[in-house]
């Protein structure tokens, strides 16, 4: 036999542990240490990951010896649970689950009740006592595998079961008779060989090996694919699958079972936080079938009543919450746990890390390093750098929500799955709302219940409701793993996928019409909302709330202490404005990486002076024109310097190309010919002359300042005099100009030439001396591969990625949209290469470029001022070639910012 494949636990021990989760995913892992740690757990083995690889490697074969192994397992399983699997008198009961190594909820398959058939249903009616349930379990059991191994639609039996509710006249299973379910267990079997041509198998080890085959074949169903997509997650981990004796919590009135986390994983309260099902089993819970109730009153939502676990079983939640404060303990971070309670009995059926908001995950890192729980290092490793975009998201104006509600507006009220705020055009499918999404629409998922087929319309809503679930129904975990404005179990929505309508209080919505929802009090509200900034920004940006009376920001603040101070790479941003550099300096940028003084050119009636530039006969024409520009372009200059004080500020010099800031329509050029007191012919025939096949590698960038040095002049000599007016102010200043589409070094020499004799020539008609730095932008892949040379005329490189990886790859990124979802779905590619570096064929350019730029030049200042450096996979790849920043946008500095720190950390 070759490498183990099986590992059992239960029974107070375990062959694997918390450590192995590559080998026994999050669910085996959590289920052997539990077991170890002397908590109820029920007994069973978990089938190893590799056993998945091997089994999708060789189109369904399982691995030599592993047919042996789990016979030998069942035998283990069967001496402590004192039954026997296919046992007619006392049969043992199996469940087959998914668990990777990342927890994906809801994605993969499960099967339930394996070993129930006609021979051994007698045996669990004497057991239990209970015939109804016996029939019950055997009728789940038809659901479940023919649905998930047998490939059937689940809609026919579900539908022959509403039919069997229909004609006894009762709304809920539960009131189904023994005699009800033998006759439409007799009814599910003949749909399932009308359906898929075969009996269903009353072999219990039949049924075993089909759910283990149906499991680890889920792996790569669709909703699974997506999932890994979205969350990044590599498609050769495999997955896990573990075997366990069944419990139930569906016997009567003296069981339960619930869904459970260690802290509130919306907000992060410290407080124990769960939902629970009398007498019922774990998927009505997860399924948001039937909305459960909360485990305690703390989890209990304003104005919802109900009956808590803490209340009719005090016994039981009192284990329940010391087993919840010892795994926590254990494992120092939230736990999402599941438990069921069989005659009294509690055992525990998962424990794994909490999918959690980034409001909840600030919060726990933050209090745990304050309960001595984990140090700030660990504290920077738990927060996911996407996660601080949620701080920044925006919330409903107050105001305006209170005059809604008085209009009557509101439409209904749920549980407050996941915080945050979002309008958008109703859409009852996923597939609607994608399709919606692609053509511009925001988009608000509408839903009786999510399942995990939902999950690409979930991935491009700006927010999820749903009628039925509860806080840890498949809804609300995904969401807020997703970061979006959640509601569920809004029971007052009637929701008619048919009509394409949802019905509230008297007011009825159609799919397409607008409706916000308020993640954070659960209300949901017809027509559009104004929203403002997160609590985040109202101290930073609108300085309208003071610190103080802002906890979630002074946790934000904390975090980012922390970061800084283990951070190596410095963060800039990629700033145009005074206003944009006010706001990247107080989400902590270090300086500015980019600003495009291109874009400065559209204000106003620049765009004139601009197009008389452009439109100019010769040299002297240009420097009329410029002459206009330079005032303006100081000023702009001037307050950027003034907002950074001190921080290096790079300067990119003019790079789109010139017919861009021409008109192109009849009647703009009419326009235009007339305030410039041209003809119209004459105006056309410029713009007509100015046209490239393909503008992007055309006459821009440092081609233009070698054709008209003027330009580069007329910008040079505007950031000297702002700088030094900005030094004499008493503002310290440092400059950094940066020429853009560099192929060659010459094309550096020229330009740099002209900036430095204009920076000579204003120090010293201003009388004072300034330092400042002259570089380039590489995005080129010759300037990369030949940086050694390049490097000869730069005091600096910044890599701009979003040309570099065009040129590298050969496509255009206003393009690429069309075709790029494809290769990456397709596995052509890992990833869009201009959302996440692309390290084999950009990164390693990159790569060139840092190694032969210093070999020539030692000190070399390197940063990235792509897009690229906000993304948190594409600063720890900048991290880990050594360069000295990042820049991005200034709402995502924050982000770079935890990157980076992790990204050290994990060194």
């Amino acid at each position: 036999m070759g490498k183990k494949c099986v590992y059992q636990f239960g029974g107070g021990g375990a062959e694997g542990d918390a450590t192995m989760r590559n080998v026994l995913g999050g669910k085996g892992a959590g289920l052997a240490e539990m077991s170890r740690l002397g908590i109820p757990v029920p007994p069973g083995f978990t089938i190893t990951t590799e056993v998945c690889n091997i089994y999708q490697d060789t189109n369904g074969k399982y691995p030599d010896g592993l047919e042996q192994e789990v016979h030998a397992a069942v035998g283990a399983v069967e001496s402590i649970m004192g039954r026997r699997f296919g046992d007619p008198e006392n049969p043992l009961l199996l469940s087959v689950r998914s668990g990777a190594r990342d927890s994906m909820p809801g994605m993969m398959d499960t099967v339930l009740n394996l070993g129930l058939c006609e021979k051994t249903i007698p045996g669990l009616t004497a057991a239990s006592g209970n015939e109804r349930f016996a029939y019950d379990a055997y009728r789940r059991l038809h659901q479940m595998y023919a649905n998930v191994v047998m490939k059937m639609d689940g809609a026919i039996l579900e539908g022959l079961l509403e039919e069997a509710k229909d004609a006894k006249g009762v709304k809920l299973d539960t009131e189904l008779d023994a005699a009800d379910l033998k006759a439409l267990i007799v009814r599910y079997k003949e749909a399932i060989r009308e359906a898929t041509g075969r009996d269903f198998p009353e072999d219990p080890n039949d049924q075993l090996w089909g759910g283990i085959g149906a499991v680890l074949e889920s792996w790569n169903v669709p909703r699974a694919v997506a999932y890994r997509r979205i969350n990044k997650i590599p498609e050769g981990w495999g997955t896990a699958v573990n075997v366990q004796a069944m419990v139930f919590g569906n016997l009567g009135d003296d069981c339960a079972t619930g869904v459970a986390f260690t802290r509130d994983p919306a907000t992060g309260d410290p407080n124990f936080y769960g939902e629970y099902l009398c007498n019922a089993q774990g998927e009505d819970v997860v399924a948001g079938i039937r909305t459960p109730e909360p485990i305690n009153h703390q989890s209990m939502s304003p104005g919802k009543g109900g009956t808590t676990l803490e209340d009719a079983m005090p016994e039981i939640y009192k284990q329940l919450d010391g087993i919840r404060l010892q795994l926590e303990a254990h494992y120092r971070d939230m736990q999402d746990i599941e438990f069921t309670v069989e005659s009294g009995k509690l055992w525990m059926l998962q424990t794994r890390s909490g999918k959690r908001t980034g409001m909840a995950a600030i919060r726990t890192a933050t209090d745990m390093v304050e309960e001595g729980m984990i140090d700030e290092k660990e504290a920077i490793r738990r927060v996911h750098p996407e996660q601080i975009s949620q701080l920044l998201s925006p919330i409903f104006d107050q105001k305006e929500k209170a005059s809604a509600i008085a209009e009557g507006r509101r439409v209904a009220t749920g549980l407050n799955a996941g915080p945050g705020a979002s309008t958008g055009k109703i859409v009852f499918s996923a597939d609607t709302a994608v399709e919606w999404a692609k053509r511009g629409e925001k988009v608000i998922l509408v839903r009786v219940e999510t399942s995990p087929e939902d999950i690409h319309g979930m991935h491009v809503a700006q927010g999820i409701l749903t009628a039925r679930g509860g806080m840890t129904s498949h809804a609300a975990v995904v969401a807020r793993g997703m970061g979006k404005p959640c509601i569920v179990g809004c029971g007052d929505l009637d929701v008619d996928y048919d009509a394409e309508t949802v019905t509230s209080g008297g007011q009825t919505l159609r799919q397409g019409d607008s409706i916000s929802i308020d993640g954070t009090s659960g209300e949901v509200l017809a027509g559009q909302l104004v929203t403002r900034p997160s609590e985040v920004l109202q101290v930073l940006i609108e300085k309208s709330l003071d610190p103080e009376d802002a906890p979630l920001y002074k946790r934000f603040a904390k975090l980012m202490e922390w970061a800084d101070a283990h951070r190596r790479l410095k963060v800039r941003t990629n700033a145009d404005t005074p206003n944009d550099s006010v706001n990247a300096v107080a989400f902590g940028a270090q300086g500015i990486g980019l600003c495009r003084t291109e874009h400065m050119f559209f204000e106003g009636t620049r765009i004139d002076a601009v197009r008389e530039m452009i439109l100019a006969q010769n040299e002297a024409g240009r420097r009329k024109a410029l002459e206009k520009l330079l005032p303006m372009q100081r000023e702009d200059f001037i307050g950027i310097f003034r907002a950074m004080n001190g921080r290096p500020v790079t300067i990119r010099t003019l790079d789109p190309p010139l017919h861009e800031f021409l008109p192109h329509t009849g009647d703009e050029i009419r326009d235009l010919a007339g305030k410039m007191d041209v003809s119209v012919e004459h105006l056309s025939s410029v713009v007509e002359s100015l046209k490239e096949s393909n503008p992007m590698l055309g006459h821009r960038g440092c081609r233009l300042g070698i054709a008209f040095p003027e330009i580069t002049e007329m910008q040079a000599r505007a950031i000297f005099e702002a700088a030094i007016t900005v030094q004499k102010e008493g503002i310290p200043v440092e400059p950094e100009v940066m020429i853009p589409l560099v192929a060659v070094e010459d094309e550096l020499r020229l330009q740099r030439e002209i900036v430095v004799r204009v920076a000579s020539e204003v120090m010293k008609e201003m009388g004072e001396t300034i330092e400042y730095l002259a570089g380039t932008m590489i995005e080129l892949p010759r300037a990369a591969i030949t940086a050694d040379e390049v490097a000869r005329q730069a005091d600096f490189f910044s890599f701009g990625t979003n040309d570099l990886t065009q040129t590298t790859f050969g496509l255009s990124r206003d393009d690429a949209g069309k075709f790029l979802p494809m290769y990456v779905e397709s596995k052509i590619l890992p990833a869009d290469p201009f959302v996440s570096i692309d390290r084999a064929g950009v990164g390693e350019l990159v790569r060139i470029a840092v190694e032969k730029g210093r070999k020539t030049r030692p000190n070399l200042k390197i940063g990235i001022c792509g897009e690229h450096g906000g993304d948190p996979a594409s600063v720890g790849f900048c991290h880990e070639i050594g360069l000295d920043y990042v820049s991005c946008s200034p709402y995502r500095v924050p982000v770079a910012r935890l990157a980076a720190a992790r990204a050290a950390l994990e060194e």
